[in-house]
């Protein structure tokens, strides 16, 4: 077990066709055209020197170490920025390169801090290796470093004003311009693979520097600490604050990104079972080699001193925690819903599984609570998500996810994104849509606020819809109204495609009036001229590809939005090839695997109905039980059966339903009063405060397993390092089925995967040695696709026709008046993330340590706000405090804030209302008013004693939340 190597061609890869065949040092090799030199020498296996290029972003030719000799060709051209040709013969190794490259490094050393064996980079250090390789033994200007060694001039003490101090104001690396080569590698990973162009070369010659913005620090500019330029730097300039603690990584592990939906593959760098550094894997094909300040930094939370690593019960929730052995928890919850089942009825209990665990852990949870509860009392954070792109997708295509690969949006002519900030809550793959329009792709955003995937630097939105909150479905079938009415529809796709009577029938109603631009832009406050010209662009500009988040789901029509986007696909035949398609963009790390894993009350694996007695038979036969074919009750259903008295007992694995589900005080009201509360999580979540049982969970770096993301791509999670609770969280299932009496005796996580393939059609090909010799696979993947599908429906629709519904427009029942007259929507921030759990116990609260509430200065002006005031903000539900953020990135009339920290919670705000098919909560638009305040609200004080309560263990101080 070592470090995992991957090779560096020094450019990328060519994607033609066309085959060139060449000859490198006698050597005989075959690449495609288009190919650099460099890169084909790498395919036959010679290495030439280089320094300033790297195959993560284009060729720049700066360093003059690569170069090579021609025959036939006058000079010594870069190899980095020669493209092959048909015959031609190269030579990497004569004494002419020889010579030029060892006065290249010269040059470079003269100017160049001689600390190796001092310095964080020794033993992984590019100028290091290219001395060796060049065979430098001497330099003959000297070793004083006009420029960047030396502080103070060595002979006289005179300062060196030409030298720079290191940058340590980023939390996560430093910058040490005394080892800057100027080689840029950092300046184009900013801006070719980041797309933030935060990092510039300031000065000429020796004066040449590395400078984040305008000669600022990293911590005050622009820089978004993906690590991009860290990972691009070939010296120790850049260099993350572990390394320089710890020192180098002696053996590296494979294992996936436990942040959001995008799934992003990374390299787990160890010293013994300390982990190093998170270092973004080249074949991920999810990320393909990029990250985000979370996946790529934010890992300390798994050895935070808060972690509760020992089980703990107490009799009331005003009692102090007591921990336990584990035996005594398990034993301790077996008899009290045994009792609870005996006294209320077997369906007084029920789970909550976790969009952050693993796909084995997810589907033995649903397993536990339909063979070992006996009822389908088993629901996820999906309901509080995207549960309407399963209902609405569904219905119209006949699958519940996402139809194309993420490698599909490098084809894509038009990016539509609604509801959705890739650029905060997906940023590996907002990069990635930003590239592609750099390329030339134009961008289409619907969203109430300018975000950053609106305004950003050189991919700015050729349409942004600035659309009234709740009005999604309105300005949807807008759109669809000028495709129709204007001919823009592809009927050879619709007539092969769809059923035609159900188009003409849905083509009639978006043609009405009622559904025109003018009448719905006044509706939404949309110019009615920037609705059809999306429209129009939409239909005609090439492949369109449709993008979304929660800005679709979270309404009480969410499920009628995405079937109206979906309806947009069809219409103009943008479905079934590369470029092309609908997609969820997935806010957890597991959302869509807790949905593939059954964890709907109404679905069994892979989306099929419990009231379907085949699909029963399966499990019935494997589990030796009767299953129940009635569903069982969501997450709202349970609370309402709560409080009502006829729900009280309920295990919840990793979800902090408390902080983020919809109106706090009816969650609290419906916890309060369950008689066993049994809480599995990393920490005291705010859950847990109404917790009679809490269980200590693992993270992603302790377990092995599986994550499916937004693409339906199954990947590998791998340990890295021993469970700090003992268990990882499949065996603390396991072992609570066991105390139940079930006799589960999984031995590792591939056996459940193997029971997960066996039942279940859409993963029948998968297995952990398929997944090791893939790297990952899309599902389905089965006899018809043995080796997954990154795109779904191209030859027809899953259903078998495409089905087109109707999209009436209903207006919520939340509506604004004389006591809440604005528009309160939310949303996250890239440094956060979620309910903050995790990336809260890390140093990326420098960026964000308390939400804010962004209002416009119109609004804030008539209520007397001045930007940083405390504000009180109240809804029909409840009311909070905050600081204001006065800025014109929201429309007048609508408020935002972000709901990471607890202190705030921005769910006591929201309401009760919900998606009218599927009981998602309608976060994005409660009616509110905000006002200057003088404190906190009394819900908060309320809430800062209860929590301080709550987290009281005995025998030791209190746990700090």
């Amino acid at each position: 077990m070592g470090l995992i190597h991957e090779i560096d061609y020094g450019t990328p890869a060519s994607k033609a066709e066309k085959q060139v065949t060449l000859t490198v040092d006698g050597f005989e090799v075959t690449v495609p055209e288009g190919t650099s030199i460099m890169r084909a020498s790498m395919e036959a296996g010679i290495q030439i020197p280089k320094l300033c290029a790297t195959d993560m972003v284009d060729a720049f030719g700066s360093c003059r170490l690569c170069l090579v000799e021609i025959e036939g060709r006058n000079g010594t051209p870069s190899s980095c920025t020669t493209p092959v040709a048909p015959g031609m013969v190269v030579h990497t190794q004569t004494g002419r390169l020889k010579d030029i490259r060892r006065g290249v490094m010269e040059l470079y050393i003269s100017d160049h801090p001689l600390d190796c064996l001092t310095c964080a980079a020794n033993g992984d250090c590019e100028l290091q290796d290219m001395a060796g390789a060049v065979g430098l033994r001497d330099v003959r200007y000297g070793y004083e470093g006009d420029n960047h060694v030396f502080a103070k001039d060595r002979t006289d003490g005179a300062d060196n004003f030409r030298w720079m101090p290191k940058d340590e104001s980023n939390p996560y690396f430093t910058y040490d311009p005394s080892k800057c080569i100027v080689c840029s590698r950092c300046v184009r990973a900013c801006e070719e693979v980041q797309g933030t162009f935060a990092l510039t070369i300031e000065g000429r010659g020796f004066e040449s520097r590395v400078s984040p913005g305008m000669h600022q620090d990293f911590l005050s500019s622009e820089c978004v600490s993906c690590g991009a330029c860290v990972q691009a730097c070939p010296t120790a300039t850049l260099t993350e604050k572990s390394v320089i603690e710890i020192g180098q990584p002696e053996h590296s592990v494979v294992t996936t990104c436990a942040y959001c939906g995008v799934g992003c593959s990374f390299k787990a760098e160890m010293r013994g079972d300390e982990l190093v550094r998170m270092v973004p894997w080249k074949d991920g094909k999810a990320n393909r080699g990029h990250s985000c300040v979370k996946g790529r930094f934010a890992w300390g939370y798994a050895t935070h001193k808060e972690r509760i690593l020992n089980p703990m019960v107490r009799e009331k929730i005003t009692d102090p925690w007591r921990e336990v052995s584990w035996e005594e928890a398990f034993a301790h919850i077996a008899s009290e819903f045994r009792r609870i089942q005996y006294q209320y009825g077997r369906g007084s209990i029920g789970g909550i599984t976790s969009s952050r665990c693993t796909n084995e852990e997810t589907y033995i949870v649903q397993k536990l609570i339909r063979q070992g509860f006996g009822n389908n009392n088993v629901d996820t954070c999906a309901r509080v998500c995207h549960s309407p792109t399963g209902y609405g997708l569904g219905q119209t295509y006949g699958t519940s996810a996402g139809t194309q690969d993420f490698d599909s949006v490098e084809h894509s002519d038009v990016i539509m994104v609604i509801g959705a900030n890739p650029s905060a809550a997906h940023p590996v793959f907002a990069s990635r849509i930003k590239k592609r329009i750099r390329q030339g792709a134009k961008l289409i955003v619907l969203d109430p606020r300018v975000t950053e995937t609106v305004d950003s630097v050189h991919a700015k939105a050729t349409h942004h819809l600035p659309l009234r909150p709740g009005t999604n479905v309105a300005v949807v079938t807008a759109l669809a109204h000028v495709i129709v009415t204007e001919g823009l529809f592809n009927e050879a796709f619709i007539r092969e495609r769809c059923d035609w009577s159900e188009f003409e029938d849905y083509a009639s109603f978006v043609a009405d009036e009622s559904n025109s631009p003018e009448v719905v832009g006044k509706l939404a406050g949309v110019d009615p001229e920037t609705i059809r010209a999306a429209a129009r662009l939409y239909a005609t500009g090439g492949n369109g590809a449709i993008y979304y988040g929660l800005g679709v789901t979270e309404h009480s029509q969410g499920s009628t939005t995405v079937m109206g986007i979906a309806n947009l696909a069809m219409l103009t035949g943008n479905i079934g090839r590369p470029g092309v398609g609908v997609n969820p963009l997935r806010g957890q790390n597991n959302v869509q695997g807790s949905c593939d894993m059954g964890s709907f009350p109404h679905e069994l694996p892979g989306y099929r109905h419990v009231s379907g007695d085949a699909v029963r038979d399966i499990y019935e036969a494997l589990w030796g039980v009767k299953l129940d074919n009635e569903p069982g009750l969501r997450i709202p259903n349970m609370l309402d059966a709560a409080v009502e008295g006829s729900f009280k007992g309920i295990y919840i694995q990793g979800e902090d339903i408390l902080q983020s589900d919809p109106d706090t005080k009816h969650v609290s009201a419906g916890l309060a009063a369950m008689e066993c509360v049994v809480v599995h999580d990393l920490f005291l979540n705010e859950t847990a405060n109404y917790a009679h049982v809490f269980l200590p969970g693992s993270t992603f770096l302790e377990k092995d397993g599986t994550f499916t993301n937004a693409e339906r791509r199954i990947n590998r999670v791998r340990k890295v390092m021993a469970p700090k609770n003992g268990y990882a969280d499949w065996e603390v299932t396991q072992k609570l089925a066991q105390a139940m009496g079930l006799d589960w005796a999984y031995t590792h996580p591939s056996q459940i995967m193997d029971e997960i393939a066996t039942t279940t059609p859409s993963f029948q090909n998968v297995s952990y040695a398929l997944l090791d010799e893939k790297g990952s696979v899309q599902w389905p993947c089965n006899e018809k696709a043995p080796e997954g599908t990154p795109i779904m429906h191209v030859g027809g629709f899953v259903r078998g026709k495409g089905k087109f519904i109707r999209t009436e427009y209903v207006a919520t029942d939340e509506k604004t008046g004389p006591r809440f007259p604005l528009l309160l929507t939310t949303g996250r921030i890239l440094s956060q993330y979620n309910v903050g759990a995790q990336t809260r116990r890390t140093e990326n609260v420098i960026w964000h340590d308390q939400d804010v509430l962004e209002i416009h200065p119109h609004d804030a002006e008539q209520r007397g706000v001045r930007d940083g005031d405390w504000v009180r903000l109240t809804s029909r539900a409840g009311e909070t405090t905050l600081r204001a953020q006065i800025t014109d990135r929201v429309s007048p009339g609508v408020v935002y804030t972000t709901f990471h920290h607890p202190d705030t919670q921005a769910n006591v705000i929201t309401t009760d209302f919900s998606d009218w098919a599927t009981n998602c909560p309608e976060y994005k638009v409660t009616a509110v008013q905000v006002g200057p305040s003088n404190g906190p609200s009394e819900w908060q004080e309320e809430y800062e004693e209860l929590s301080r309560q709550s987290r009281r263990i005995a025998g030791r101080l209190e746990a700090a939340e």
